[in-house]
This record gives structure tokens, C-alpha cells and sequence, in this order.
């Protein structure tokens, strides 16, 4: 039996995408996976997929911005699952747009989903990794980190887990805990096809234009990240801690 097959992942924007993505990987890795998004009827989905393949999974519906909804969530995949060993922070919004239009409730709601959703994910789910003395953490940000153009809601909060990220490495790692970020370019998931509806594109011209501009000329793949995210929780990857991993076919800069 393997070490990951004795322990449980949370996963949370997991209904779709990149989440969804990776609670599948980490079900074939020998994860039990608990699949938590806004509303539990959304998992379905991903829970289906991972049971029919055999594995473990659990459907959680919370909001990842409150902190007593955080506290039942975890509670609940304990008390069903086991002790949280890898969390991995993926739920994001976006509400793009540029500076002289953006409200105070398009920023408020995406720090509040990708930040203090994170710090309350991360602190709910570290006092079982610190029981246990070994844990993983992974925490989504993007290329847009650096800075878009629209986005300064979004770049902000991405920024903000890359800092967030190392902090954790820091404070955590005396007791068995890494802590790493994965840095998404150009993904194709739901979230950049909004994107290109917002700014009138077709979402193929969108993903052409895109891949134009990439060194490997292809736009990315949930599981291209997921297989970044799957080696950084593994037992092998226990001395990569604090990184910040770009995921986004090539240099940026």
C-alpha cells in the first residue's frame, strides 16, 4: 500500500477545471479526495468520476470565505474521510475589468475568495498536518501575478499567495509541512472562456491568439497543472518547499 493511499487531499474549487483536474489526479495517485466547492450538488460530477475509477471521494459544499462554513467543511472530511494531509487552494472568482470601473465588491470578492479563502483553508487544515507531522500545501496562483491588464483585483490576491506561500514554508515547515504555489498561464478551462466572452472573442480565436505568443505554442491543460501539483504534494517532493512553480510553456519574461 502507498503512503498516499493512508491519506486524504482537499481540493477546493474542485467542481470544474483545474480542481477537477487535480482531485482526479490525486484520486489515481491513491488519494481520498474531498471535493469541495460553493455547493456540494456541483461536485457531483468529480466525485462520480473518481468513485467509478475506483477511488475515494467525498462531495463538500462551502463557501471558502467564511470561516465558519471553512471550520464544518473540514470537520466534516475528517470525521468522513480523515485527517486533512494535502490541501490544495484553487478556488478563484474572476471580476475583471480595468481600474476606473472596477467596484469595491469586485475586489472585495476576489481577495476574499483566492486570499482569505486560502488563509482560512489553510489554517482550518494545518492542525492535522501538524498532528500528523507531515503535510502539503499548494496553493494556486497565476502568471497573472505580474501584472494584467484588467485585473488588478486578481493579480493583487495571486501576488498575495505567492507571499502567502513562503510565509507558510517558513512557519510550517519544522513540523513536516511544505508549502509550494503553482503559477498558471494560459489555461482552458470555464474561467479563461469567460474571459474571452467578456472582451467579444470567440473562445477558439482566443486560445489561437494565446498560443501565439507561448515558446511550445499550445495553450495549457488542467492536467498540465495537475501534474506539476501532483509531484509537489508526493513524498519525493518533501525538500521542495517555498517555490513558486510557473506552469505556463515557457518564460515569461
Amino acid at each position: 500500500m502507498s503512503e498516499a493511499s493512508e491519506r486524504v487531499a482537499v481540493v477546493t474549487g474542485a467542481a470544474r477545471g483545474i480542481g477537477a483536474g487535480t482531485a482526479k489526479r490525486l484520486a489515481r495517485d491513491g488519494f481520498a479526495v474531498a471535493v469541495l466547492d460553493l455547493k456540494e450538488d456541483d461536485c457531483a460530477a468529480t466525485v462520480e468520476a473518481i468513485t467509478q475509477a475506483g477511488g475515494r471521494a467525498l462531495a463538500v459544499g462551502a463557501d471558502v470565505s467564511d470561516a465558519d462554513q471553512v471550520q464544518a467543511g473540514v470537520d466534516k472530511i475528517a470525521g468522513a474521510l480523515g485527517a486533512p494531509a494535502v490541501l490544495v487552494n484553487n478556488a478563484g472568482v474572476i471580476r475583471d475589468n480595468m481600474l476606473f470601473k472596477m467596484t469595491v465588491d469586485d475586489w472585495d470578492t476576489v481577495l476574499g475568495i483566492h486570499l482569505r479563502g486560502s488563509f482560512l483553508m489553510s489554517k482550518a487544515c494545518q492542525k492535522y498536518m501538524v498532528d500528523g507531522k507531515w503535510g502539503r500545501i499548494v496553493n494556486l496562483s497565476s502568471s497573472s501575478a505580474l501584472g494584467n491588464r484588467g485585473q488588478a483585483n486578481y493579480s493583487s490576491a495571486k501576488a498575495g499567495l505567492q507571499g502567502f506561500t513562503k510565509t507558510l514554508a517558513i512557519e510550517l515547515g519544522q513540523f513536516g509541512i511544505t508549502a509550494n504555489a503553482v503559477a498558471p498561464g494560459f489555461i482552458a478551462t470555464d474561467m479563461t472562456a469567460a474571459t474571452a466572452a467578456r472582451i467579444g472573442m470567440g473562445f477558439e480565436d482566443f486560445q489561437k491568439a494565446a498560443a501565439a505568443s507561448i515558446p511550445v505554442r499550445r495553450v495549457g491543460t488542467p492536467d498540465d497543472v495537475a501534474h506539476v501539483i501532483s509531484f509537489l504534494v508526493s513524498e519525493g517532493a518533501g525538500f521542495v518547499s517555498g517555490q513558486v512553480i510557473y506552469v505556463a510553456g515557457g518564460p515569461l519574461c
